[in-house]
């Protein structure tokens, strides 16, 4: 059975091939058929795959198939090969569910769209190299499925690139990530020049003989970092997730929930061996994760696009799962990623099923009171809503609660952090409820004409929101941790990926000094006061927008510059934009182009053009077709020759 792992990245491929083949001249919905089934077919083998994953005992949930040699140039020697262990199966599962859930949605919405065809052969290409990159056992084929992923992140986010304003978010989020990319790459070469090999097994095997708190090590998980910052929408380089909304929101719920901003968490948890021996750029992590998961949900307090809200939110969940696998819980991070992919997917398509009924509006200022017309949508997207601010019972809550214990109670954890992942945790309810009331409840402020064409969505994007609200709902359950009587069956399934830096760790996943009744008291109390905090946040954003009042304007005219701040997001697109990208602009079209390239390279190479032109057209005198001219000439010549010769 794993020697057909191939298959799971082939059915997506083959997918976008049939339908760049025959989809030009198929009607209806039939190339969104194509491809969600070839996702299916995905999913199928994955299942199955998993299973004979259960039928190994866990210390042996290790394979790795190798299809053919690569690249062998002198001492590098890389390999197209797969690796299956409880890790990337885990995210095999989640990249194939989730996004087979999102094609069929995408049916549904890009219905009648002009660019329906294209837009599943990107689709597809999207899954498959996101495949890729879970699937690798080396670096190197990681990163072509990591250029892959950024490749169709910016084919779809400009998909609608008619719009100006699309084709620049497009850019931006390519752009972006190059940077973060070009960490990616220098850990690369660095990994290469200090184990003289790419493969996984061999580079922690050989980095775990290493002395804890090497500077080499340290150099490469923070080159690591950079790559993971820019995939993953971590400060500083955060900016290009909330201009993806440009995307149709297929491709945001594609983006934020299954596949590429979950591709720097994962990576850092694969190379959980270099970054439990290199501290210092763990701690960075967990630090820039902090910072990002509050700084995010300070944004999404305030903001009135609903994609928008939903975008802010994703940076902020991002930063939980970066406080985990930085504080060393690498399994806690894994666990939320798994969750969020089930409620920021569920959350966004519910986004989607409003904006089909509201005309693709996606203020919510002109929203509200759609639960009457919309009551599947409106209790699918509560459901999320329930599961992201960590309502106990929901899946969300098991997920958070675990990370947050862990930045407490962990390795490299700390109160600080815990506080600030609690402020987080806080916010996120608040504006999340904040877009549940202003969105359903109270009276619809559209216009007539939009009032009158209020619907439900067609069965095609409702019953995928329905199956998330279940996944959002019960995911949690296999994460039940011991102070709550379960027995963690999520972290016991990924144990043996994360057993070589438990072991250098030299202590258990689980407690520390104080015994286990001393720490389930702690963990009880945290969880009791996460839990009044965001029940309180619940009751506030009822008060402010869950009924008519006026307290939302009197609060940010009272705030004043604060709020603005806040509003425009602390002008960090402005900032960008003026120190950064208009002087690059600049430097580039006077030094670069103006400079460099038009007067040095093009003017030497027009000037050797003219050189050769005027020796040319010189020569060309002698071409009189004069026979005596050119007897003298050789004569002339002949005398010349003698002269250099015997003279």
């Amino acid at each position: 059975m794993f020697d057909l792992v191939w298959l799971i990245p082939l059915f997506p491929l083959l997918g976008l091939i049939i339908n760049a083949l025959t989809g030009w001249k198929s009607a209806g919905v039939r190339p969104g058929v194509i491809a969600s089934a070839a996702v299916g077919l995905s999913f199928a083998a994955a299942v199955a795959l998993f299973f004979e994953l259960l039928r190994l005992p866990a210390a042996d949930r290790l394979v790795e198939v190798p299809l053919f040699k690569w690249i062998a140039a002198g001492a590098l020697s890389t390999e197209i090969a797969f690796q299956i262990d409880p890790l990337s199966m885990v995210m095999i599962l989640v990249v194939t569910g989730v996004s087979f859930i999102i094609h069929i949605y995408a049916i549904g919405y890009m219905h009648g769209d002009r660019g329906f065809n294209r837009f599943f052969i990107f689709l597809n290409l999207f899954v498959f190299a996101m495949l890729i990159l879970v699937t690798a056992n080396n670096f190197l084929m990681m990163f072509i499925g990591w250029e892959g992923v950024g490749l169709c992140s910016y084919l779809l986010i400009g998909f609608w690139y008619q719009d100006d304003y699309n084709a620049y978010a497009g850019r931006k989020a390519f752009v972006v990530n190059r940077i973060g990319d070009f960490g990616f790459l220098l850990a690369i070469f660095l990994i290469y020049a200090t184990f003289r090999t790419l493969d996984f097994t061999e580079v922690f095997s050989q980095a775990a003989a290493m002395p804890m708190g090497a500077g080499v090590l340290t150099a490469i998980a923070l080159l690591l970092f950079v790559g993971a910052a820019g995939k993953s929408a971590q400060l500083p380089l955060y900016v290009w997730l909330p201009d993806a909304m440009a995307g149709p929101t297929p491709v945001s719920a594609l983006i934020h929930a299954a596949t590429m901003v979950t591709a720097g968490v994962y990576m850092v948890a694969r190379a959980n061996v270099i970054y439990t021996l290199a501290p210092t750029a763990a701690a960075v992590v967990a630090i820039v994760g902090a910072l990002t998961a509050l700084y995010a949900a300070t944004i999404g307090l305030t903001q009135f696009d609903i994609k928008r809200v939903l975008a802010y939110s994703t940076i902020s969940q991002l930063g939980y799962m970066f406080i985990g696998v930085g504080v060393g819980a690498f399994a806690a991070g894994i666990f939320h990623l798994m969750t969020h992919a089930f409620f920021k997917a569920l959350l966004f398509m519910a986004a989607g099923s409003v904006m089909h009924a509201m005309s693709n509006q996606t203020d919510m200022r002109i929203m509200g009171g759609l639960r009457k017309k919309m009551p599947r949508t409106f209790w699918t997207m509560l459901i999320g809503t329930l599961a992201i601010a960590g309502i106990p019972g929901f899946s969300g809550f098991f997920s958070k609660d675990e990370i947050l214990w862990q930045a407490w109670s962990g390795v490299h954890g700390a109160p600080w952090l815990w506080l600030i992942g609690a402020v987080a945790a806080a916010l996120t309810t608040f504006y999340m409820f904040r877009l549940i009331f202003m969105t359903f409840f109270g009276t619809l402020r559209a216009d007539d004409k939009t009032a009158h064409h209020l619907h439900e969505s067609p069965g095609v994007m409702t019953w995928p929101l329905i199956i998330l609200a279940v996944l959002s709902l019960i995911g949690g359950y296999v994460g039940i941790p011991a102070v709550l009587g379960g027995s963690n069956h999520f972290e016991h399934f990924l144990a043996p990926v994360f057993a070589a830096s438990t072991e250098l760790r030299g202590v258990a996943a689980h407690g520390g000094a104080e015994g286990p009744a001393a720490g389930h008291s702690l963990e009880l109390l945290l969880m009791g006061i996460v839990l009044v905090l965001v029940l309180f946040s619940l009751w506030l954003a009822w008060r402010y927008y869950g009924r008519k009042s006026d307290l939302p304007a009197r609060t940010a005219a009272r705030l004043g510059g604060a709020y603005r701040l806040v509003f425009n997001k602390y002008y960090v697109d402005e900032f960008y934009d003026a120190v950064i990208a208009r002087p690059l602009h600049r430097i580039s079209e006077s030094a670069l182009w103006r400079f460099i390239d038009v007067r040095i390279i093009d003017g030497s190479i027009n000037g050797t053009a003219a050189l050769i032109g005027a020796g040319a057209r010189a020569l060309s005198a002698l071409q009189t077709g004069v026979v005596q001219n050119y007897a003298l000439a050789f004569v002339f010549g002949v005398i010349a020759l003698l002269v250099y010769l015997f003279v």
